[in-house]
């Protein structure tokens, strides 16, 4: 079964942590031809309307790239902007609701934090999975503390048992080092910020996530 989604390196376009005066599409631009399979809008505390506006801005810097946009938790800006889908935890708006609102053919992703996150998985109508946060990151604060390699490793086969094409990446605190572990540890990609978006060379270091991705994926194999 070929998953919808290839979820090898998931490059977020952070507001927060990025800032309002770069061009977001040129940095999504230059993580998709770097190597990003799939590209995140998150924006936790702008306007609606601005947030439409970027979301729209990054979606047509990505056209004719064959990548995927994602807004993360606002169903409605991915609904007005017109983007491939969105990513929801568990806070935001409950997986088949989603589904109902964005179609079938839509892309839901849903970040996983514990076994309650990885039974909404099973359950729900999703394209992929993404578990963490496995480290501490300085993009988005975690409350409930970093779970390792260790969590990732219980909670992915709760989620595998069941759905075992389903894609599961890795986040928070990853980098190039810690990229192969990730995927030793069981994981179908990563999903980055800094380790892009903070790098003097968002495609360069793109590429060289991509190349660690496929490299411990090979060797995995």
């Amino acid at each position: 079964m070929q998953p919808k989604v290839d979820f090898r390196l998931n490059a977020i376009v952070d507001v927060d942590a990025i800032g309002t005066d770069k061009d977001l599409g040129e940095l999504a631009l230059a993580a998709a031809r770097g190597g990003a399979t799939i590209i995140q809008y998150r924006d936790k505390k702008s306007p609606t309307r601005t947030m439409v506006e970027r979301a729209r801005q990054i979606h047509a810097a990505l056209q004719g790239t064959g990548v995927p946009l994602v807004v993360n938790d606002r169903i409605d800006v991915a609904m007005a902007a017109e983007v491939e889908g969105a990513h929801i935890g568990r806070e935001d708006m409950r997986v088949n609701d989603a589904r109902s609102l964005l179609g079938p053919n839509a892309i839901i992703g849903l970040t996983v934090k514990n076994e309650a996150d990885a039974r909404d998985a099973i359950e729900g109508e999703i394209d992929y999975a993404c578990i963490g946060g496995l480290f501490e990151t300085l993009c988005k604060p975690n409350p409930d503390g970093p779970i390792g390699f260790d969590g990732f490793g219980r909670l992915a086969p709760i989620i595998r048992v069941v759905k075992p094409h389903l894609p599961i990446g890795a986040i928070a605190g990853i980098d190039l080092e810690r990229t192969p572990h990730a995927i030793a540890a069981g994981a179908d990609g990563v999903a980055v910020i800094s380790a892009i978006f903070r790098q003097a060379d968002p495609r360069g270091a793109a590429a060289a996530l991509r190349a660690a991705v496929d490299q411990s994926l090979k060797e995995r194999t």
